[in-house]
């Protein structure tokens, strides 16, 4: 039954993060269409590799499943670098729905199901589970006080963003290092399960993960550009009054 859950819920939502992220700026309806298809494409290939093991062989697979989450987030950097539609999509982005997209972060509740089901090791299900649970319960409170202008929504967007941030790297690390066959294993529990290199579970990190790690980049992006450019053309009165809203 959680594996028929989250093989709906988890394709639906990458499915409704792509296109909000996708809708909410104004591009071109050929370079909405190209960024739906990549999108696409980048889901296909994982479940394809997902439904051929890939990500489950010993030693490789999880190599395979970190080259999954590396991949993407280099190709957008270089992107961003060379590519100003590819800026334009990352600093134009409304914040308030990059941050409300992790709200579905919520879903690692299953991670706790199938701790509770001997299906996940306690160290990695405890900490990437309740950590997302976290974030994403903040998720819209923020994504509200950021569309608000609240009282020290800067500085709350970027406590956030650095939480949400740091918690998918530790779930990250944890995977990796509690992986059966995993050559930089470190946490050594049981079960000794390769559930997370299965489909449909090996979409959160082969998809979902990197898909989220971006939207953080994009917030910290729009966080130091929008201060530089406010210091570079608001008078300094103006200034003043802002940095104090903060």
């Amino acid at each position: 039954m959680i594996d028929i859950i989250a093989a709906i819920s988890l394709p639906t939502l990458f499915g409704l993060g792509v296109a909000a992220v996708v809708t909410s700026v104004p591009l071109t309806p050929s370079v909405r269409l190209k960024s739906a298809l990549l999108a696409i494409i980048w889901f296909a290939v994982v479940s394809a590799l997902g439904a051929f093991g890939a990500f489950g062989a010993r030693g490789s697979g999880t190599i395979a499943i970190g080259t999954t989450i590396l991949v993407p987030i280099v190709v957008s950097l270089v992107a961003a670098a060379r590519s100003s539609t590819f800026r334009q999509v990352v600093l134009e982005t409304p914040m308030p729905v990059l941050v409300a997209i992790h709200a579905g972060r919520l879903l690692r509740i299953l991670f706790l199901l199938l701790l509770s089901a001997g299906r996940l090791t306690p160290t990695f299900a405890k900490a990437a589970g309740w950590g997302d649970i976290a974030v994403a319960t903040a998720a819209l409170p923020v994504a509200w006080a950021i569309a608000r202008r609240a009282r020290r929504w800067y500085a709350l967007a970027s406590l956030w963003n650095v939480i949400g941030f740091i918690d998918l790297v530790t779930a990250i690390t944890l995977g990796v290092g509690s992986a059966p066959g995993s050559p930089l294993r470190f946490v050594f529990e049981r079960p000794e399960t390769a559930t997370i290199a299965s489909l449909p579970w090996v979409l959160i990190p082969g998809v979902l993960v990197p898909f989220y790690l971006l939207t953080h980049i994009a917030v910290f992006a729009q966080l130091v550009f929008g201060q530089v450019r406010q210091r570079r053309d608001a008078p300094r009165g103006e200034l003043a009054w802002n940095s104090h809203s903060r």
